[in-house]
């Protein structure tokens, strides 16, 4: 399984899918969504999950922080902005929640806005076997405890984004 993005090239996020774009909300959470597409998603697929986080946040704040999380995706295409106009899409809190974001707000992309210095994002599509029953505002580990055991195949793409 394969997933692209035109949002991520030569290793960089695009400026507009982060704090650079200029379309910030709350606690300037960018809230602008980008493109993705999956391919080669194994027979059996029931659904796909979206996880985008930045690992680099772990020495600043104790945590990896979650910027994007999307369960029971059905189709295998995203289009840009989807988290604010797609009817169809379920999306959980990111880490936005609780630091100057509602857990409606948060439960949205809220794309990369690293204090001061460039850092690392990792997002990663997983194909999983059933379509979870999960609501807006799910965790984290709520989507990592329903999607155990049913994960059929795993894309990740990397990208750096630098605040300055």
């Amino acid at each position: 399984m394969q997933v692209k993005s035109v949002a991520f090239e030569n290793g960089r996020i695009a400026d507009k899918y982060g704090v650079k774009g200029g379309d910030n909300g709350p606690a300037g959470m960018p809230l602008r969504s980008f493109p993705l597409d999956i391919s080669g998603a194994p027979p059996g697929t029931g659904s796909f999950a979206v996880i985008l986080e930045d690992p680099d946040s772990a020495p600043v704040c104790g945590f990896t922080w979650v910027h994007w999380l999307v369960a029971g995706l059905k189709h295998p295409r995203l289009e840009e902005d989807a988290s604010r106009t797609a009817n169809d899409l379920i999306q959980g809190a990111n880490s936005w929640n609780g630091r100057g974001a509602s857990l409606k707000q948060a439960s949205a992309y809220g794309g990369p806005n690293p204090p001061g210095q460039p850092h690392t994002y990792r997002l990663r599509v997983y194909a999983l076997d059933f379509e979870p029953a999960l609501k807006s505002g799910f965790s984290y580990d709520d989507l990592m405890r329903v999607a155990k055991g049913h994960i059929l195949a795993r894309a990740e793409l990397t990208g750096t984004y630098d605040p300055v």
